[in-house]
């Protein structure tokens, strides 16, 4: 289904017949990957650089008028990218930093980015969503090696261990309020 990319040789030489022309045709791809999905400016000249009828001087510059146009924005693009990845699956900071390394994004932009994000959506809020999605699933735990198993999803989805003990022992407690309702 999904195609491998090819390995992307810029020492083998490009030859340019027609400069403006491979500038346009750049652009225009560009345009077109940019219209299919937000991109990197780093995920953006991986792609452009694909094509062999391209070079690094023509996609430099494609990439300062995309900027200049402001359809390049990485900051943005990686608060945007963070928020999104948040609201469409609660997770930790360290499995949001590992998502967002693979954009091809410098570590400070990435770190901002992530910061921000759970500014507006903390991560004690994202557990709790977490949580809850997995008692609705799965149920309560009832066992030792049930509660370990929730103990280790919530590490998978990249949240803290000490987050993840004090909302387990809240867990505990519900647990605890409902047997003794039940004994009533």
């Amino acid at each position: 289904m999904w195609r491998k990319r090819p390995e992307i040789d810029l020492d083998k030489e490009r030859i340019i017949k027609d400069v403006e022309k491979a500038r346009e045709r750049t652009m225009n791809r560009a345009v077109k990957l940019l219209a299919a999905k937000p991109r990197s400016i780093g995920e953006l000249r991986e792609r452009l650089l694909e094509k062999m009828w391209t070079n690094e001087d023509i996609v430099d510059r494609v990439i300062e008028k995309l900027k200049e146009y402001n359809y390049l924005d990485d900051e943005q693009f990686a608060c945007s990218l963070a928020l999104s990845k948040l609201r469409l699956k609660p997770q930790g900071k360290r499995r949001l930093q590992q998502s967002m390394s693979q954009k091809k994004l410098e570590k400070g932009v990435v770190d901002e980015a992530i910061r921000l994000a759970f500014e507006q959506m903390p991560e004690a809020v994202l557990i709790n969503a977490a949580i809850a999605k997995r008692l609705r699933i799965k149920g309560k735990p009832d066992t030792r090696e049930d509660t370990k198993k929730f103990y280790d999803h919530l590490l998978r989805q990249g949240f803290g261990f000490d987050l993840i003990r004090d909302k387990m022992r809240d867990v505990g407690k519900i647990k605890l309020e409902e047997s003794e309702e039940d004994e009533d």
